[in-house]
C-alpha cells in the first residue's frame, strides 16, 4: 500500500500561479507513471499531466504551456507547476500513481482561481 499526500493547494488570482506537491511514503524511483487529475464540481475527474519514470511528460491541451510536472526521485515528490491560472481551472486536484498494475490516489488539494 502506497500513501500520496498532496500539498500546495489554495485560493489564486487569475494569473497567479501555484505550485501543488505529492509526497509518497515509499520510493517512486521506478514507479511507471505519476500523474496529477482534477475533478471539477458536477465534472468528471480529468488528467491534467502525467510523469513516467523514464521522464516522459504528456499533458491535457487545456493546460499546455501553463502547467508543468516534475518529479524528485530523491524525495520521492511529484510537483505540478501551475501558471497563468485561470477561474476554469478551479477543481480538487488529486495526485495519482499507477504502477504494475496498481492505481493509488491521494486524498485532494482544493485549487481555487478567483478574483
Amino acid at each position: 500500500q502506497v500513501q500520496l499526500v498532496e500539498s500546495g493547494g489554495g485560493l489564486v488570482q487569475p494569473g497567479g500561479s501555484l505550485r501543488l506537491s505529492c509526497t509518497a511514503s515509499r520510493s517512486i524511483f521506478s514507479v511507471n507513471v505519476m500523474g496529477w487529475y482534477r475533478q471539477a464540481p458536477g465534472k468528471q475527474r480529468e488528467l491534467v499531466a502525467i510523469i513516467t519514470s523514464g521522464g516522459g511528460t504528456n499533458y491535457a491541451d487545456s493546460v499546455k504551456g501553463r502547467f508543468t510536472i516534475s518529479r524528485d526521485n530523491v524525495k520521492n515528490t511529484v510537483y505540478l507547476q501551475m501558471n497563468s491560472l485561470k477561474p476554469e481551472d478551479t477543481a480538487v486536484y488529486y495526485c495519482n500513481q499507477y504502477d504494475r498494475g496498481f492505481t493509488y490516489w491521494g486524498q485532494g488539494t482544493q485549487v481555487t482561481v478567483s478574483s
